[in-house]
């Protein structure tokens, strides 16, 4: 069953002009994609549809979204998305789908850093300085804080909301992020403001 989300629909348009800025000078070659926490599908199938140089293996932890991004596969007939597999970033990257280490180009992380835990954010860096090759990207996408602050209104009230639901979610913190990534070989190269106070963060393996 086809799942459908409305902010997946706002905003592919967006982040997908980041991504084939950034993928722009490898535009040439055979390219490979991990999604982590795909969703519904809908951001992995319109990618492939745009960006023809990429595959893409979508991943989700839930079997519903698993069946959406198979129906959306489906639905689409696109040819650059694999099958979804179930893979849970907050375990060690030898864990992730058997896939082997420099073996991807670019990872996207759509929406997860606020509605997981620190350890499932760790596990994204600790997973992406294996599996990425040299200057390969992971792209993060969605609300953060900065600097220990929330802004504006709309972001400090989705903060709460999500720490009253969970109290192991919420907006993390761009520095924290940075540190992180760097302690796992990726430097933050860029951050993008987007529309609806959200970003785009890329890092690069160094």
């Amino acid at each position: 069953m086809m799942l459908l989300s409305p902010a997946a629909e706002r905003n592919q348009d967006d982040i997908l002009s980041v991504l084939a800025d950034i993928l722009e000078e490898q535009s040439h070659k055979e390219l490979f994609g991990l999604e982590l926490g795909s969703g519904t599908g809908q951001h992995v199938v319109h990618f492939a549809q745009e960006l023809t140089y990429v595959t893409w293996l979508p991943s989700d932890i839930q079997e519903e979204s698993r069946a959406s991004i198979r129906a959306y596969i489906g639905a689409t007939k696109v040819k650059r998305v694999l099958e979804p597999v179930h893979l849970d970033a907050s375990e060690p990257w030898d864990k992730w789908a058997g896939l082997p280490r420099s073996s991807c180009d670019v990872i996207v992380a759509i929406n997860l850093f606020h509605v997981c835990s620190f350890k499932t954010a760790e596990g994204v860096f600790q997973g992406a300085g294996e599996i990425l090759r040299k200057n390969g990207f992971l792209m993060t996408y969605g609300p953060y804080a900065m600097n220990g602050i929330i802004i504006p209104e709309c972001n400090e009230e989705l903060d709460r909301s999500l720490r009253e639901r969970n109290p192991e979610w919420g907006l993390p913190d761009i520095d924290v992020l940075r540190q992180i990534a760097f302690t796992n070989g990726l430097r933050m190269e860029r951050m993008i403001d987007m529309p609806e106070s959200n970003k785009c963060l890329v890092f690069r393996k160094f």
